[in-house]
């Protein structure tokens, strides 16, 4: 059984919202799309913001948009 493809948008999300996390720069998005970059860009913001949070590893397991799609 084929998986339907997810949004690209939401993938966006989430790609940057990992990066975020783990403390990547905000000038390694991949897309050159300003759409794209756009969602990139907020997922990479939120993930920050939980990296300083303290919000990575097991204590921010509720907060990865992976885990709760």
């Amino acid at each position: 059984m084929k998986r339907q493809k997810r949004d690209r948008f939401q993938r966006a999300y989430v790609h940057g919202y990992k990066a975020g996390v783990i403390g990547r720069s905000r000038d390694d998005c991949p897309s050159q799309d300003i759409n794209l970059r756009e969602y990139w860009m907020s997922g990479w913001r939120e993930g920050r913001g939980d990296q300083w949070d303290g919000m990575t590893g097991i204590s921010g397991i509720h907060k990865n948009p992976s885990v709760m799609t």
